[in-house]
């Protein structure tokens, strides 16, 4: 069997071709090489990696990852490790690591990212701006231990702290980021997301109750003029938006991922009386 041919068949069962592509180079033990896999898509597949590439391919059709099976995925540039004890990085989660590094903060800016999973966020806003003090802070030991591999891995000096949200942080920050759980627990969606960590994505009967824990607790922990920036469900900007304006933070606003969906809400603290919540920000 020609390589192009196992690609068919895995098509032909149900395999997206870049999945099956993904696959078939690590059951290959050459990732990141689908201009050799276009090139070579005649070569014979030797009977040891044809039986690696069933068998992950058995597995994506049940549904892991393929960021699981390949254990990696890339986010802003970065090439992260990734298993199950930590949430898949998401593409859309970009928007909120753009929308930090707009924000004009000290060269030295104190930085919390919480919930930090692979280190996907915290380890972005570094490679972009090295002088900032990031910790970042997850309640699983587990997937902190995935996030400290892939800062050594990338050389980037991250202060890694297991907590509960903002409850052991005593500040003050110039931003404090975060992708939390926020899908309500009856979704069906969940039921495809079955093999990432359950407290990762899901929140509350509304998928707002991490979301509404972080906001209390972060005008407490905000330097003056310092930035909350958060990330959350396709239908959840109006609500949180009202969250960050109860909260007594300023300029509530929200910004759009490349799908055009308000991915992330944030406000800032001043002094100054907050402005009415409302109105979806754009820089």
């Amino acid at each position: 069997m020609t390589l192009a041919e196992a690609l068919a068949l895995a098509e032909q069962s149900g395999l997206t071709r870049l999945d099956a592509q993904l696959l078939l180079l690590h059951a290959l033990a050459r990732p990141h090489e689908r201009a050799w896999l276009i090139a070579h898509d005649r070569d014979a597949l030797v009977p040891d990696a044809a039986t690696r590439f069933t068998g992950l391919c058995e597995r994506r059709l049940a549904g892991e990852p393929v960021a699981y099976l390949c254990g990696e995925k890339e986010f802003f540039g970065l090439r992260l490790q990734v298993d199950a004890r930590v949430l898949v990085p998401r593409p859309e989660t970009e928007t909120l690591v753009e929308w930090a590094l707009s924000l004009k903060l000290p060269p030295a800016a104190r930085v919390m990212d919480l919930g930090t999973g692979s280190g996907a966020i915290a380890l972005a806003l570094k490679q972009a701006r090295p002088g900032w003090q990031i910790t970042a802070v997850d309640a699983s030991q587990a997937a902190l231990q995935v996030a400290q591999s892939n800062g050594l891995a990338l050389g980037l000096a991250v202060a890694w702290q297991t907590g509960d949200w903002l409850a052991q942080a005593s500040g003050p920050f110039d931003l404090i980021v975060s992708n939390p759980p926020y899908i309500a627990e009856g979704d069906p969606h969940l039921a495809a997301l079955r093999h990432e960590p359950r407290m990762a994505l899901s929140s509350g009967p509304q998928g707002l109750d991490a979301l509404r824990t972080l906001i209390a607790q972060a005008p407490a922990r905000l330097a003056e003029g310092g930035w909350l920036l958060l990330e959350h469900g396709y239908d959840q900007a109006k609500a949180v938006r009202s969250l960050l304006h109860a909260a007594r933070l300023s300029e509530p606003q929200s910004r759009l991922d490349l799908a055009g969906i308000e991915r992330c809400s944030g406000a800032r603290l001043s002094t100054a009386p907050p402005d009415p919540a409302g109105g979806i920000g754009q820089g």
